[in-house]
C-alpha cells in the first residue's frame, strides 16, 4: 500500500512516499519513514498526528493512498493573537 508521511518544521519540510504492508499503523509508518532521525524533537507522547487534516489515534491502520501528518505543538495562545481581517493591510 502506497502511503506518505508529511511533517512541516519552521525551517525545513519533509514528506516522504513509503510503501508498507496493508496494516501498517501510523506510528509505523511515522517510524519507517525516518521523520523522527531527522527532526528529533518530534515527540509523538504529546505531539498530535493525523491523517489528511483529522486528528488520527497513532494506533490507526492505515489505507491506501493515505497522507500521515505529524503537527507542530501550537506555540502561541491563538486568544492573544489579534485577527487579520483578511482586507489588505496596506490600504
Amino acid at each position: 500500500m502506497h502511503i506518505s508521511v508529511a511533517y512541516a518544521h519552521s525551517d525545513a519540510q519533509f514528506w516522504k512516499k513509503l510503501d508498507l504492508p496493508a496494516g501498517t499503523t501510523v506510528r509505523e509508518a511515522i517510524e519507517q519513514s525516518g521523520v523522527l532521525t531527522k527532526f528529533p524533537e518530534i515527540n509523538l507522547a504529546q505531539q498530535k498526528v493525523g491523517i489528511f487534516g483529522k486528528v488520527t489515534p497513532l494506533d490507526a491502520a492505515l489505507g491506501e493512498g493515505d497522507r500521515v501528518e505529524i503537527y507542530r505543538p501550537i506555540t502561541v495562545d491563538p486568544r492573544t493573537v489579534p485577527r487579520r481581517s483578511g482586507a489588505n493591510d496596506d490600504e
